[in-house]
């Protein structure tokens, strides 16, 4: 028996990981970022390669971690994880222009904390990239709870609305995209938050 649904039993935190490679600024929203040494103060932080910021990590090999609170507004987990930067500013909107000594973004709203890191090293784990890093800059931004991957599904997700005559298919359990279909491709990668069909559910 395999109920890919008791990975989210884990406490999982989120937060926004961004890069920058040239003028280009970009970030994107990770579950996966934790301390790894103390001595010498390492982290490791895992990307989908769909992430257009996974590819700006690998070509300059520094990034910034932005640790999100329980205020965070649904509106950042989709100015930052429903879009692609390949195509789309993701910072077009922001009033602030917060960065690290390292030059790179970092959200200081709604956030208790930002680590800046150099990659030492990269691992290939066929849809993710697990990055390890040594940690450059780290900063307490305020004392309020980090929010967790539970309380943003109970407080922050908004709930889907109900239909009348609800469609057959597949609902992404991380950001709710509706996939319609007697069967969901094994290959199939959400067009909204960049998750594999691990991550979907069927609608009942």
């Amino acid at each position: 028996m395999m109920d890919n649904a008791t990975m989210f039993k884990l406490s999982y935190g989120l937060f926004i990981l961004t890069a920058k490679d040239g003028d280009k600024d970009n970030g994107c929203v990770i579950n996966t970022a934790s301390q790894l040494t103390e001595r010498p103060l390492r982290i490791s932080v895992a990307v989908n390669k769909a992430n257009f910021t996974h590819d700006m990590i690998v070509k300059t090999g520094e990034f910034n971690v932005s640790i999100l609170t329980e205020s965070v507004p649904f509106s950042d987990f989709e100015q930052f994880g429903f879009h692609s930067g390949k195509d789309t500013d993701k910072f077009a909107a922001c009033d602030y222009d917060a960065r690290t000594s390292n030059g790179i973004r970092y959200l200081p709203k709604h956030t208790n904390g930002v680590i800046s890191a150099k990659v030492s090293g990269t691992f290939d784990f066929g849809t993710h990239s697990l990055f390890v890093a040594d940690v450059t800059e780290a900063k307490v931004l305020s004392n309020e709870r980090s929010t967790t991957y539970q309380y943003y599904f109970d407080h922050i997700k908004p709930k889907p609305p109900t239909l009348n005559a609800p469609k057959k298919g597949f609902v992404c359990k991380i950001c709710g995209y509706v996939y319609e279909g007697e069967t969901l491709p094994d290959d199939y990668i959400c067009p909204l938050c960049k998750h594999g069909a691990g991550d979907f559910e069927r609608k009942t």
